[in-house]
Order: structure tokens, then sequence, then C-alpha cells
């Protein structure tokens, strides 16, 4: 039976097989979680915050030591979190993105001035 997880700020409902990793139900949804390690938990980039972490599996010593007191933030890596049941994962803004947008806001704001 599937379960149902909700990505943020997206608001996109997937359903997946549990035991899948939060990246795999991105992908499945074609929501964008940056990584570079292939899912190895390496790179650190697949950081997402998740609402209800009943829904996925504990954190791992292996994650637990790379994301650190983020955890109990309830910061999860993609790659590494499976789902075992119903969950709402926010998925943070791409550094680039915000860079874009706060330079565009800015730009706006200037030509106000004029």
């Amino acid at each position: 039976m599937n379960v149902e997880v909700r990505f943020k700020p997206d608001n996109k409902t997937i359903q997946v097989k549990p035991g899948s990793t939060v990246l795999q139900a991105a992908q499945k949804a074609r929501i964008l979680i940056r990584t570079r390690c292939g899912g190895n938990a390496a790179c650190l980039m697949c950081k997402v915050i998740v609402e209800d972490a009943a829904g996925l599996t504990a954190a791992g010593d292996n994650e637990k030591r790379k994301l650190g007191d983020l955890v109990d933030q309830s910061f999860r890596l993609a790659c590494q979190a499976r789902i075992t049941g119903p969950c709402t994962v926010t998925v943070p803004e791409d550094p680039l993105k915000a860079a874009v947008r706060a330079q565009l806001a800015k730009q706006q704001e200037e030509e106000g001035l004029w």
C-alpha cells in the first residue's frame, strides 16, 4: 500500500511505496532537490525540513553525524530519510535561485526610486 508525501512550498502530493527515500519521492514528483553525491550522504546538499517525522525512519548515525544539531530542528537528508507513512516535506529554496530573486527585488526597488 502506498503512502502520501506532500512537498512544500510547491504543494505537490504524491503516492510512493514505503521504504522509498524522500529524494526518490521528490524525483517522482518532479521536484528538484539538489544533490551531488548520488545519494551517499556525502554532499549535504539535499537537506530538507520534515514537519511530521513520524512518517520517516529515524535518522541513522551517519545522518546524525553529518547534520549535527540540525536533526533536532527537523532537518533530514533527503537521500537518507526513508518514508514509512504520510509526511510533509519542505524543500528549502535553492541558494542560487534565492540570490537571483534577491537581486531582482533589489533592482526593482532601485528602479522605483527613479
